[in-house]
């Protein structure tokens, strides 16, 4: 294992570590200064106070236990992958206590030895049926999110 695949593993484990434990300025710490979060449901949040706020007053207000395991990770300089399993119990209305698991890709842009950008991709779809949402929550809620999608028009 090459010694930027080593410290690419290090890195997004002290960042997902970081967030099921509900620290966000320890998660935040792992971004450059302008870094990005792009969090499936949430959306884009820039800066270490915003990445903070986002664990904190985000993940940490709708849900508990988290859990977040990493495979096949693997970075070439300036990019990381890494496959996960992630999983929660929902404290928001209506699916309290549910537990909640999806596996998906973290895509991550490195610089100087932190993270420019994190994005991911998991069946968000999947994490809101096994909250019991109703058909109607799911499908506006893939919706907006298809359309947040669409590369903008050339």
């Amino acid at each position: 294992m090459s010694d930027s695949s080593i410290e690419f593993r290090a890195l997004i484990e002290r960042m997902t570590q970081a967030i099921c434990s509900g620290h966000g300025a320890a998660a935040a710490a792992c971004f450059v200064p302008d870094g990005i979060y792009h969090d499936g449901f949430y959306g884009e949040f820039r800066g270490r106070e915003a990445i903070r706020d986002m664990v904190e007053n985000r993940f940490h207000a709708n849900a508990r236990d988290f859990s977040w395991a990493l495979y096949d990770d693997l970075s070439g300089g300036s990019l990381g992958y890494a496959r996960y399993g992630f999983s929660y119990t929902s404290t928001i209305p209506g699916s309290e206590g549910v537990r909640v698991f999806f596996a998906g890709i973290s895509h991550v842009r490195l610089k100087d030895g932190l993270i420019a950008r994190y994005g991911e991709v998991f069946d968000r779809g999947n994490a809101l049926v096994q909250m019991n949402f109703p058909a109607e929550r799911i499908v506006k809620s893939l919706a907006r999110w298809a359309e947040r999608e669409k590369p903008a028009e050339r």
